[in-house]
């Protein structure tokens, strides 16, 4: 291992793996990683150990490319590890940057999730209701799984974070950039996203005239027209809302933008934003609307959290749904 390069690191904790297949696929970009690093640390890849990693001293390891949101004690004792062994850790994703799809389980604590998993779910036989234990003992000795928490946390809300790399997975262009300000010794100041200063709208070809609309439409209800903004058709879009980088890719195939660029510069909460936004052009032009009519074009959006927190509930100000135990 040469002394002259930086040492990597890659970890996965509760999301799909899109983010480790979006490391590859920055393709012969990878070279350049490779003439300037050396990768300690990256289990999906590389036979290394926990322990192994317990025993490098404290900052040995350069940068720490950490996915995925803090689901149980495992997850949260490797962001604490890969922190004390870390100069610089970076929230790479959606999962680490706001929490992303396995978030809206805040929605429902441990125990409604078991009992649905493990015991009300049709495809289950479970006679004795059994749910897992985080220790159970054996005749070979005691068997030990991480703890399954009731809330899912964003990495920054777990360990001090030095940069996020944001996207559902990152862009192959964010991760390019981001390589090359390693390689260069340009990073931004410590707490930067590392994205664009500007909203997906911004980065959007098509055509917006702040009309007002009156109907909603689901993704598959309606073809949209290819050069008029979508939210102005009546399909909810979140670029509004948004940061860029991904160069509106789903919108130029007439998918609306869901949100995993986490919210735009300057907006503190961006579900929040978002439903401001759509209040704004919502609605019967110049017509005084009964409680009646507010509450028909409210029953319009179908799934309020999954559209406006699909990404973001646990980095949001609500975090997650109280329930009365």
């Amino acid at each position: 291992m040469s002394k002259n390069k930086l040492k990597l690191a890659f970890y996965w904790a509760a999301s799909c793996g899109g983010c480790e297949i979006a490391v590859l696929d920055i393709n012969e970009k990878i070279l350049d990683v490779v003439q300037i690093a050396d990768i300690v640390f990256w289990p999906v890849a590389l036979d290394i150990k926990y322990k192994d990693v317990e025993a490098m001293p404290d900052k040995y390891i350069d940068i720490c490319f950490f996915n995925g949101s803090i689901r149980n004690s495992e997850q949260e004792h490797m962001a604490k590890l890969l922190r004390k062994k870390a100069k610089t850790l970076v929230a790479f994703g959606s999962c680490a940057h706001e929490g992303c799809i396995p978030g809206l389980a805040n929605l429902h604590n441990r125990k409604e999730i078991f009992t649905q998993v493990y015991i009300e779910d049709k495809s289950n036989i479970n006679l004795q209701k059994v749910l897992p234990k985080t220790k159970t003992q054996v005749k070979e000795g005691t068997l030990e799984i991480p703890e399954f928490y009731d809330t899912v946390k964003t990495l920054g809300q777990t360990v001090e974070v030095d940069y996020y790399l944001p996207g559902c997975p990152p862009p192959v262009k964010l991760i390019a950039n981001a390589v090359d300000a390693i390689a260069n010794n340009a990073l931004p100041p410590k707490g930067s996203v590392l994205a664009p200063l500007k909203a997906v709208c911004d980065e959007c070809p098509r055509k917006r005239e702040n009309k007002k609309i009156t109907k909603i439409h689901r993704v598959y209800e309606k073809n949209p027209e290819p050069e008029k903004c979508l939210l102005e058709q009546g399909i909810l879009c979140m670029g509004l809302a948004t940061r860029s980088g991904c160069g509106a890719q789903c919108l130029k195939v007439d998918m609306p933008c869901t949100g995993c660029g986490g919210p735009a510069p300057n907006v503190p909460e961006q579900g929040a934003a978002m439903i401001s936004a759509l209040a704004s052009i919502l609605g019967y032009d110049e017509e005084k609307l009964s409680e009646k009519d507010v509450e028909q074009l409210m029953n319009q959006i179908k799934d309020p959290v999954g559209t406006f927190y699909m990404y973001s509930l646990p980095a949001s100000i609500m975090k997650r749904k109280v329930i009365k135990q």
